[in-house]
């Protein structure tokens, strides 16, 4: 689990950086378009690639750190055990709509590139954001199937330093 933790983080990085991008360009963009009356030609699909991108990055950190909003109004009354379970469960049923959805992803990348589409402005390869939001769904994927077959509760994680990333 610890590597999956690294690689989370990594791909969180990653995440960050195209934020990074995106901030610094739409900033060049907007002054560019008000001092010299040129913008940056598709920087709105550019935004909107990377944005795509950076959110299947971001996915597999918060699963990871258990981060996604849970309604515990029903639970909140209910056994640890109980809770545990609960959380398994909805860890592995998470776990296995982001594998389906790695899978439809990496197809639609495939049928993008077969089909050579690109962005109206720029022509811009769809099959490239494709391929940056897949490995973040399969991480999602793999982090919470082992989060669901953990032999840990997950309140045990966060107290666990060797589990800390």
């Amino acid at each position: 689990m610890k590597y999956l933790g690294q690689l989370a983080k990594l791909f969180a990085i990653l995440a960050g950086l195209l934020l990074v991008f995106i901030t610094l360009m739409t900033v060049a963009s907007v002054i560019g378009r008000d001092f010299f009356g040129r913008a940056i030609t598709g920087d709105f699909e550019l935004s909107a690639a990377a944005c795509g991108a950076a959110i299947g990055l971001f996915l597999p950190w918060c699963q990871y750190k258990r981060g996604n909003i849970i309604v515990d109004f029903f639970t909140a009354k209910a056994s640890p055990r109980t809770q545990g379970l609960l959380d398994r469960a909805g860890a592995l049923i998470l776990g296995v709509i982001m594998a389906v959805l790695t899978w439809r992803t990496a197809l639609g990348g495939m049928s993008a590139f077969e089909a050579n589409s690109g962005t109206m402005m720029l022509g811009f390869p769809e099959w490239i954001v494709y391929g940056a939001i897949a490995p973040g769904l399969g991480l999602t994927a793999l982090i919470a199937i082992a989060q669901a077959f953990a032999a840990q509760a997950p309140e045990q994680d966060e107290a666990n330093p060797e589990l800390a990333v």
